[in-house]
């Protein structure tokens, strides 16, 4: 059983939850009010994240699992940490101000391709036994 993928995986949800909650904190710091998504910067950024995690997380978490299954428990979640971590740094530089989205945006992507090309070698692998 890949443990430690589904600990990752719960922790990368709680993380897009906690998005979630962002995006709800400051609609009502800035009276945005749904269904808009524009009208103040603040607002917007925390928006933005939201969507942009919600972007990646279909790239992700498959390639996350298929990592797991194909290749290890271990690698499948250290790659998953570092996504998180740039997920985190995302946040943070993002929410400071657009240009310092850059830094955990890299990182989160080098840790997606990672676990995407170690899922697509395990499964050609597994495909030509």
């Amino acid at each position: 059983m890949p443990h430690l993928t589904s600990f990752v995986t719960l922790l990368a949800v709680l993380l897009f939850a906690y998005t979630g909650v962002r995006v709800s904190q400051a609609r009502r710091a800035t009276g945005i009010k749904a269904p808009a998504t524009t009208g103040n910067p603040d607002f917007e950024r925390a928006f933005r994240v939201q969507m942009n995690m919600l972007e990646w997380m279909p790239i992700f978490l498959p390639a996350l699992w298929l990592c797991a299954l194909y290749i290890g428990d271990k690698y499948a979640a250290a790659g998953g940490v570092v996504w998180i971590i740039g997920r985190a740094l995302y946040i943070q530089g993002y929410s400071a101000a657009v240009n310092k989205r850059g830094p955990g945006f890299m990182i989160q992507g080098v840790a997606a391709l990672a676990l995407w090309l170690a899922a697509l070698v395990g499964v050609v692998l597994n495909l030509t036994r």
